[in-house]
């Protein structure tokens, strides 16, 4: 060891110092920071602090918008969004929505079946898919960039010329029997709780009309009306084209091709059908009292849980406003008292600090924030056990209270970090780009990019987070309740409540506790 202790790094790793070539002549001595001879010169990727890819944006003479994001990559996500849902229902039988949806991608003038729609998409390892919201039905299909063509051409079919054949219709009567029936069977009550809260809060007006077919209404919803409501609301002026990962000039000359002057199955559109109603925000209480003792058995089943949701009026996704309620709503963070996910996630959330790490009977406390064009409503679920369900409703209002009046800066500038991050980190997705930039283009008619977003974000100050929630404070309360609610405190006590400084109900309720 010592014969080596004199021996340079590269000669005790037996590397030459000296390197030659075969014929015995020595390589040039080249520093490795000087280009070589006789190479071109290397181009590499810069950044110039501006979107390389901008939402770009075309409207055609008919009124439907084509907007595009490029994105690197072999595969595309590409849709029709319409400007309808269950919001749109005022006139018609509540449920047309969600038989559309169910319905989507069946037999067309082109394609016989939905099998065969799904094998023509299999060419260009596709998929297809529809969701319908209170206000927006999205038609989308992720597929290669080179079957293009074939994606628009087959969403033009299944947009305009679909069947809505009597099997077909009868066929989805049954799956939406099946979904009302597991959507009051499952254990996780969340969705069903979200139609109650928008039920109260915006009660048989807009927003409130029920996104789920009521039982009631399943046999109602025929052929005849359902072409009635597409032609009011599915026309060119209310759909938006939206492709990521596409040449914009591409999808332009596709949908000049497929969507420009073609007569859908259902005649001429008459929008001047279209409900216009704004969102009227109303408050109040919906409850339903329900045996939860059995929701989930099993040798480790779930406790009994009551399940109550608190809402207030918040804003429009259209206002200065909805940054801070965002901002508002990552603060109150929450979850469950149990995460898959390990420790770490959202732990130091109003939510978690003052209600789940306090009370160990809470099971969950969450909050929600919905937001449209005309309104919005941010609210707290809650669930525990059926005793405690004064308590809850109460801790609840602390929460919304407390954001009034004392905010910490360090807790303010996490929450905006989080939702930031937050915010990057969904827009990695295809899919969910396609539809941020479908939705902002349907509802705007431009987009705001990510950059933009986070430094509306970043300019949030605590005096905007009070400033949301005084204004919010001022709304009626909506609550929607599920369960045992024997224990549960009247509308009036609950909107008393509220209205105070520290949010403690009358004292009936807190005795003994």
């Amino acid at each position: 060891m010592s014969r080596l202790r004199g021996w340079s790094r590269a000669q005790r790793f037996g590397i030459a110092v000296c390197r030659q070539y075969s014929s015995g002549s020595a390589y040039p001595s080249v520093s490795l920071s000087t280009p070589l001879p006789g190479i071109p010169k290397p181009v590499f990727a810069s950044v110039d602090g501006q979107e390389k890819y901008e939402t770009k944006i075309t409207t055609l003479e008919n009124g439907l918008k084509v907007a595009s994001q490029n994105k690197f990559g072999q595969f595309c996500t590409v849709g029709i969004l319409v400007n309808s849902g269950s919001r749109h229902e005022a006139k018609y039988p509540s449920g047309i929505a969600h038989f559309l949806e169910k319905l989507s991608f069946s037999s067309t003038a082109q394609f016989e079946s939905k099998d065969e729609i799904l094998l023509t998409l299999e060419k260009h390892g596709g998929i297809c898919d529809c969701q319908t919201s209170r206000d927006t039905t999205m038609y989308a299909v992720s597929a290669e960039v080179k079957g293009l063509d074939t994606v628009v051409n087959l969403l033009s079919d299944a947009v305009l010329q679909p069947r809505l054949l009597d099997e077909e219709i009868e066929m989805t009567r049954m799956a939406v029997r099946f979904e009302l029936e597991d959507l009051n069977m499952r254990p996780d009550p969340e969705p069903l709780l979200t139609e109650m809260i928008h039920a109260a809060a915006y009660r048989g007006n807009t927003v409130g009309l029920p996104r789920f077919c009521p039982p009631e209404n399943v046999e109602k919803i025929d052929r005849k009306l359902l072409h009635k409501y597409l032609q009011s609301y599915y026309c060119p002026q209310r759909m938006v084209l939206a492709g990521v990962g596409v040449e914009h000039e591409q999808l332009v000359q596709c949908a000049r091709k497929y969507l420009l002057n073609v007569k859908p199955v259902w005649g001429a559109s008459t929008p001047a059908n279209v409900d216009k109603s704004v969102a009227q925000y109303t408050g109040g209480i919906v409850k339903m009292v329900k045996d939860m003792s059995d929701v989930s058995l099993g040798p480790t089943p779930i406790p009994e849980l009551t399940h109550i949701m608190i809402g207030l009026e918040s804003c429009s996704f259209l206002e200065d406003d909805f940054i801070p309620f965002a901002v508002l709503n990552m603060m109150m963070g929450g979850g469950g008292s149990f995460s898959a996910g390990g420790p770490g996630k959202g732990m130091f959330t109003r939510l978690y600090l003052n209600v789940l790490n306090r009370h160990h009977w809470m099971y969950n406390a969450t909050s929600y924030h919905h937001s449209y064009e005309d309104s919005g409503l941010l609210c707290i679920h809650a669930s525990a056990d059926p005793r405690q369900v004064a308590f809850v409703t109460q801790s609840e209002f602390v929460a919304f209270i407390a954001c009034n009046l004392s905010l910490v800066q360090m807790e303010l500038e996490r929450a905006k970090t989080q939702l930031k991050s937050m915010l990057m980190m969904n827009l990695e997705s295809r899919p969910v780009i396609f539809e941020d930039v479908g939705r902002q283009v349907l509802a705007t008619g431009k987009r705001k990019l990510p950059h933009e977003l986070c430094e509306l974000i970043s300019n949030v100050t605590a005096s905007d987070i009070k400033r949301v929630t005084t204004k919010m404070l001022r709304s009626k309360p909506a609550v929607a309740a599920l369960g045992d609610l024997t224990e549960l405190p009247s509308y009036e006590d609950i909107q008393a409540a509220l209205s105070s400084k520290d949010g403690r109900l009358p004292r009936i309720y807190r005795l003994f506790r």
